[in-house]
């Protein structure tokens, strides 16, 4: 697994960054559905995570037919880094 940059703005809460590929400059936008609100963006792939008490959703910035394992790795980094170890990745929001 390669190494992505992680950044969060001060404001904001842990759970809402931005993971970043610095080979592809790919770029994976983490929301909280707790405490955030989500509206999909048109043309972006989005998976979604859920964990004990968690629930995120990711979605891509500027997709360009990037390799969609890039992307699961991207947000399973992010995920060790919030400590949600047992996270399951969804491609679709789970019922």
């Amino acid at each position: 697994m390669s190494n992505y940059m992680i950044s969060i703005p001060g404001n904001e809460a842990p759970k809402d960054g931005t993971i970043h590929d610095p080979h592809t400059k790919l770029k994976v936008k983490a929301f909280d559905l707790v405490k955030s609100r989500f509206i999909p963006s048109k043309g972006e792939v989005r998976y979604f995570v859920t964990s004990t008490n968690e629930k995120l959703a990711f979605e891509t910035k500027g997709y360009k037919k990037h390799r969609k394992l890039l992307i699961l790795q991207m947000i399973a980094q992010y995920c060790i880094y919030l400590g949600l170890i047992e996270a399951q990745i969804h491609s679709s929001w789970p019922l």
